[in-house]
């Protein structure tokens, strides 16, 4: 993967800063590092008179010396070797730790060649020392003691400059990793808006010449026919009556997941709303020989949401328990006051015992035109609960769906 620059002035005044950077430190290394050497040389030239306490001061003042150019010495170099490396490649820790372990190597092996040398020298020193004066070792200690300070003051830049590198490599990475998710959800994101679009505009340019239809069909059962063409146009109504549902449906929920609507919010009592539905379906519970059994709670179930939209979910919910529910069971209805994560909801609970079985998740079943009957035996075009989970979203409520073996359960909150 290539890095690709965004501003080329910007790479320019990039490399003029390190070009200068570099050239400063080659000056500031050979500024400290010649009289270090110079001194070091004198220290060891006249050692024989040389006092312990200007040894040590000396030494102090060497060190500083050679640590200074020794830090920038370093830096010069291992800049230009590693100018070229890129930061942006997946591979890139594998060849760090192979660099890594290099260094090191070389470093521990130039810290023991020098280490010995001076070793090697102090160790004449004392002989000579012990024959002339017996004493004044203070030189070669420096000398040792330098040796270990310039190994400690090399490592700590090597370090420092390839934690850097690390670190770039790592941001890079994560600002990769950014980047992708930041693509990833955009392309997400314009991918449900499209299928929004699409549904939004299909279910539009449908609803035009199937209201048509359904207004000539009704012209035509005003219409003397005989009674076979009667029943032929009854069912062709009813077909197109259900089709109209679905598109109206369709249209809906395509018109609500895209947040392109507008709430009327309104007070309202749970309670009540259930009683109406109810009893605006009672002749399909009949009909459908389902006994309904309502358990409302006592206590204040008001609350703020829009009533149509409201409606509709409860109405979902019950047509989805009648569809799926086996013939003459009990539907159970119940509505709740609860405390859920701090805040008071009013809840509306709806349980069927179902005609099929039930091996599909949560996150199925409210997948648009999702069936839970896979055979399709049953009325309905899979909207009933995606409707539900995406109006009941909207109106900043929870929805969650329980199944225990046979038993479906829905239930739908709202805070109070």
């Amino acid at each position: 993967m290539d890095t690709k620059w965004k501003n080329t002035k910007k790479t320019e005044w990039k490399i003029r800063k390190h070009l200068q950077t570099k050239r400063a430190r080659i000056i500031i290394a050979l500024i400290c590092g010649i009289p270090g050497i110079l001194l070091f040389l004198y220290m060891w030239k006249e050692w024989f008179d040389f006092p312990s306490k200007s040894a040590w001061v000396v030494g102090g003042i060497m060190n500083i010396l050679f640590g200074i150019a020794l830090f920038n010495g370093i830096r010069c170099k291992i800049e230009k070797r590693y100018q070229t490396w890129d930061t942006f490649v997946e591979d890139f820790f594998q060849k760090w730790k192979e660099e890594w372990k290099k260094q090191q190597k070389f470093l521990i092996g130039i810290a023991l060649g020098v280490g010995i040398l001076a070793i090697f020298m102090f160790k004449t020193q004392i002989i000579e020392l012990y024959y002339w004066y017996g004493y004044n070792y203070s030189v070669g200690y420096v000398t040792i003691g330098s040796v270990l300070i310039q190994f400690i003051v090399a490592e700590a830049t090597v370090i420092r400059f390839m934690l850097r590198l690390l670190n770039h490599h790592v941001a890079d990475m994560e600002a990769l990793v950014e980047q992708n998710v930041e693509k990833a959800m955009e392309q997400a994101i314009q991918s449900e808006r499209l299928k929004v679009d699409l549904i939004s505009n299909v279910s539009h340019d449908l609803k035009t010449p199937l209201t048509s239809m359904v207004g000539y069909i009704e012209l035509i059962k005003k219409e003397e026919v005989s009674d076979v063409v009667a029943d032929y146009v009854e069912v062709l109504g009813n077909k197109a009556q259900k089709l109209k549902e679905m598109i109206d449906s369709l249209f809906d929920l395509a018109k609500t997941s895209s947040g392109n609507i507008e709430f009327h919010m309104e007070k309202m009592e749970l309670n009540r709303l259930i009683e109406q539905v109810q009893a605006d379906m009672e002749d399909k519970f009949t009909q459908a020989n389902r006994e309904v059994v309502a358990e409302l709670t006592e206590e204040n179930t008001e609350f703020t949401s829009d009533s149509s939209y409201m409606y509709r979910i409860c109405q979902n919910l019950m047509e989805n328990a009648l569809k799926y529910s086996a013939e003459h069971t009990r539907i159970f209805l119940k509505t709740a006051r609860v405390e859920k994560a701090g805040k008071e909801m009013v809840r509306f609970e709806i349980t069927n015992t179902a005609n099929y079985r039930m091996n599909f998740s949560k996150d199925q079943i409210v997948e648009r035109f999702a069936r839970a009957d896979k055979a399709r035996t049953t009325e309905g075009n899979g909207l009933g609960l995606a409707i539900v989970s995406t109006y009941t979203s909207a109106l900043g409520g929870l929805f969650e769906v329980g199944i225990d073996c046979d038993q479906f359960k829905a239930i739908v909150e709202f805070p109070v």
